[in-house]
């Protein structure tokens, strides 16, 4: 990576760590218009009903609502519109073969700059039942447990 590709976090989807069990991380480009940038700079975002679907070689994400820009002179865009995801064709390929198999599912992770570039952190899921996350919460809370104690010998 480059020096000046600093990453700067816009949003991120808490939730779905909550919610999901996660197999995969990749990162992708997302395509926008230009007061959507503008938008998603102030912060304008919001991820948690997204997600991805591989309709026909592309992957779409959709219910992501990016708020429309106060100063944005055209039309006005609808905050809620699939937007395309920019991966190579493999990846594509890929996710396409994961996504078949029962209950994988893509969502995005977070929405992040990498330079003067918008990108999105996409993840092949599954979905969690209510007793798995029970059982998540557990696990975390013991290793906190762990660590606080193991603090205090020192």
């Amino acid at each position: 990576m480059k020096e000046d590709e600093q990453i700067r976090y816009v949003t991120r989807n808490r939730k779905a760590w909550h919610d999901y069990t996660i197999l995969n991380k990749l990162e992708a480009g997302i395509e926008l218009k230009g007061a959507e940038v503008k938008s998603i700079r102030e912060g304008k975002v919001n991820l948690s009903d997204a997600h991805a679907v591989v309709e026909n070689g592309q992957v779409l994400l959709r219910n992501l609502h990016i708020s429309p820009y106060k100063m944005a002179t055209d039309v006005e865009q609808d905050p809620l519109r699939t937007r395309r995801l920019l991966l190579h064709k493999r990846e594509i390929r890929k996710l396409f073969v994961q996504t078949e198999q029962k209950g994988l599912t893509l969502i995005p992770l977070a929405i992040y700059f990498k330079g003067n570039l918008v990108k999105i952190e996409l993840a092949v899921a599954v979905g969690r039942k209510r007793h798995d996350k029970r059982q998540a919460i557990a696990e975390a809370e013991a290793d906190r447990n762990i660590k606080k104690a193991l603090r205090k010998d020192y």
